[in-house]
């Protein structure tokens, strides 16, 4: 550790420096300070930074650790929220103009942030999202545009953009997210890090996601063993989420396992879902991973799923919801918001309930088809995204010859519709030839409530080719070179 800045640390090797007295929270906060102050101006991951209050909740840390009661594994850890979760103090704005800081209006913490604060974890400050989260990328008309720290020309992904560039660019050494279609997964495979969408009701949400049964919340960080760790500190029952399953009696990082060996683990293997379509070095990348997990002991087995795009059923539960969210601020709202979403609320609007239930029965479908895919396979592997990032601030790749976020995002949202566990992590670079080498990723998914699989494939792969460490390594030794 004594050649990497703290900022660059896991949660792990800063918790076992503050345990140690090598490391400081209070220093450790106050370089991350100071990095948000000095590189976040480019990047634009940040809508809100509370210094004062950082530096308090790390000064208690340090009382902690100096009196041997550190309360748990993330005291004293750097963290980011996502500006769609409530958080005690702070404006929750959703990237919306449409909702007014106030001051007297912030009491209460969503779940997952009420955790991290019983954690001991510092709170940096909330992180972008575009206007209530409703699209693949990260852009808001409060908010502006957030980048990729690889190459600021492209996008961070969304919609917990902000979250993910702030973990890539050392900005955060944690970040909570959610993921309705893939708003953790897309934006941590854009920018290279780790983004796990647990199973649904794992970690509890308040107030309830007007996407409803879409929508989870989930860790952002730079390794897989950070990610189970703050997954452990989120994860549990919370009565004012009435899916909130139980609170778990495994830890997730416990069940990591010989990171060495995955003898017996069974894997299916979808390069493109049946209707999706990659560019070379994306499925060169992937099946290169492929190859890994075999020679770590995996079988690996070629499936074809038969499918078709289910993108009809999507749109029909997610922009009900967003329609439900724009109209709650009454008449002339949607003349407020962000051009994009106004345009897509035209082109899906209308659904009866006829529509929705019909969209229901395609989701529990998939369900099915799932559900039986796992009675002879452990986890599915597929490619994150088609493709690296694409330039910031347009919703679609320019050319694109569709309008809406899901016709580059084929193996996100399927399974926000079947509620399964899947993460993302590092499975390469792409050098373009044009923004220079950007990060491209693999995704796992699991069957329901089989998060720790899904967590035990992606460590396994990531000490393999040395996950988001090595893609920096590498990075860097260009850039000096």
């Amino acid at each position: 550790m004594d050649d990497v800045a703290p900022r660059w640390l896991s949660a792990g090797d800063l918790v076992a420096g503050y345990a140690d007295g090598s490391l400081s929270p209070v220093a450790v906060a106050q370089e991350h300070l100071a990095a948000i102050a000095d590189d976040d101006p480019a990047i634009n991951s940040y809508c809100l930074v509370d210094e004062e209050s950082a530096t308090a909740a790390a000064r208690e840390s340090e009382q902690r650790y100096a009196a041997g009661v550190p309360l748990g594994p993330l005291d004293g850890v750097p963290v980011s929220v996502k500006d769609l979760l409530l958080t005690r103090g702070w404006p929750t704005l959703r990237g919306s103009e449409l909702i007014a800081p106030t001051d007297d209006e912030w009491a209460v913490d969503a779940p997952a942030v009420a955790r991290l604060r019983e954690a001991g974890a510092v709170l940096l400050g909330k992180v972008t999202t575009p206007e209530f989260g409703w699209k693949g990328v990260t852009d808001s008309l409060r908010c502006g545009v957030t980048r990729n720290p690889w190459n600021t020309d492209r996008t961070a992904g969304g919609s917990s953009g902000g979250s993910a560039a702030a973990v890539a660019a050392g900005l955060s050494t944690l970040s909570i997210g959610t993921d309705g279609g893939g708003s953790v997964r897309i934006p941590a495979g854009f920018c290279g890090i780790v983004g796990l969408k647990p199973t649904f009701g794992r970690v509890p949400l308040y107030p309830a996601s007007p996407f409803g049964t879409l929508a989870h919340v989930g860790p952002m960080t730079r390794t897989v063993d950070d990610c189970a760790a703050l997954l452990d500190v989120v994860s549990g029952f919370d009565s004012r989420d009435w899916w909130a399953m139980p609170t778990p009696t495994e830890s997730a990082r416990d069940g990591l396992g010989d990171r060495r060996d995955l003898t017996g683990v069974r894997i299916a293997y979808s390069p493109d879902l049946g209707f999706g379509s990659n560019s070379a070095r994306v499925q060169s990348n992937t099946d290169a991973v492929v190859e890994t997990l075999r020679a770590m002991g995996a079988t690996v087995t070629p499936v074809d799923l038969g499918w078709e795009d289910p993108a009809w059923a999507y749109h029909v539960l997610w922009f009900s919801g967003a329609q439900a969210v724009v109209g709650a601020f009454g008449p002339g709202a949607s003349a407020k918001i962000d051009p994009g979403l106004s345009a897509a609320l035209q082109r899906h609007g209308g659904f009866t309930a006829a529509d929705y239930l019909d969209a229901t029965a395609v989701r529990m479908d998939l369900g099915r088809q799932m559900g039986r895919l796992h009675e002879d396979h452990d986890v599915l592997l597929t490619p994150t995204l088609p493709s690296v990032a694409f330039e910031a601030g347009v919703d679609v790749p320019v050319g694109s010859e569709s309008a809406d976020w899901t016709s580059w995002t084929p193996y996100s949202y399927p399974f926000n519709l079947t509620g399964q566990p899947a993460v993302t992590v590092p499975s390469g670079f792409d050098a373009d030839g044009v923004g220079g080498r950007l990060p491209t990723g693999v995704q796992f998914v699991g069957a329901r409530h089989q998060d720790h699989t899904v967590l035990r494939v992606a460590a396994a792969f990531e000490a393999a080719i040395g996950g988001f460490a090595n893609l920096n390594t590498i990075a860097r030794s260009e850039r000096t070179a």
